[in-house]
């Protein structure tokens, strides 16, 4: 068992630095933040899918913190409650549920299905958490952003469809190339990798 956990240890450290990495290559980056990256949230997905969901919670949560260090310059004119629901929705909740990307490995046998059901969930959900910042803690700002797409729209119903769009034009991109990746990497070099992870799993 302590050798499981070391295991275990080493492999989560060696994909959060992976993910931490790739959060760094941006292929298009948007003005008020988020952005698309080279699948940074696929390692995450990937250590949660073969040593399970608490281990993947567990580096899901890490990475948020290493996030949340990173993106301190983002929230230096932040204050009050809108901080402190930054720091939960923009940061810890929406990069520690990436772990949650194993949860139908013992429900689907075949692993590319499995993994990339999982990789669509841990998305959304991340996804979700973005929305609900942009909506509630952001929402104030949707009139100075105004898209003709939204003409009609005011108060609580504008900045919740503009929290809808601007989070999904990045976030829907990000977690449909995720997807793809995670298919082709379980399909091609799935059992090497349960192989790699050997006792690591769950």
């Amino acid at each position: 068992m302590k050798q499981q956990n070391i295991r275990r240890l080493v492999l989560g450290g060696v994909l959060v630095a992976l993910a931490t990495v790739l959060s760094f290559i941006q292929v298009y980056h948007l003005p008020q933040g988020g952005s698309i990256t080279a699948c940074s949230m696929l390692p995450i997905m990937l250590f949660g899918y073969l040593c399970g969901t608490k281990w993947g919670l567990a580096a899901g949560f890490v990475h948020s913190v290493i996030q949340l260090l990173v993106g301190l310059g983002d929230l230096k004119t932040i204050t009050g409650g809108a901080l402190v629901g930054s720091i939960l929705l923009d940061y810890l909740l929406a990069f520690t549920v990436l772990g949650l990307a194993g949860i139908f490995r013992n429900i689907i046998k075949q692993r590319g299905v499995s993994f990339t059901l999982g990789c669509l969930v841990a998305g959304l959900l991340r996804y979700l958490c973005s929305f609900l910042s942009g909506w509630i803690l952001w929402g104030e700002y949707a009139d100075q952003n105004f898209s003709p797409m939204l003409a009609g729209m005011t108060g609580n119903t504008l900045a919740c469809f503009y929290s809808l769009i601007y989070n999904g034009s990045y976030m829907v991109p990000e977690i449909i190339i995720t997807c793809v990746v995670a298919f082709l990497i379980m399909q091609t070099a799935g059992g090497q990798l349960q192989k790699l992870a050997g006792e690591a799993q769950a």
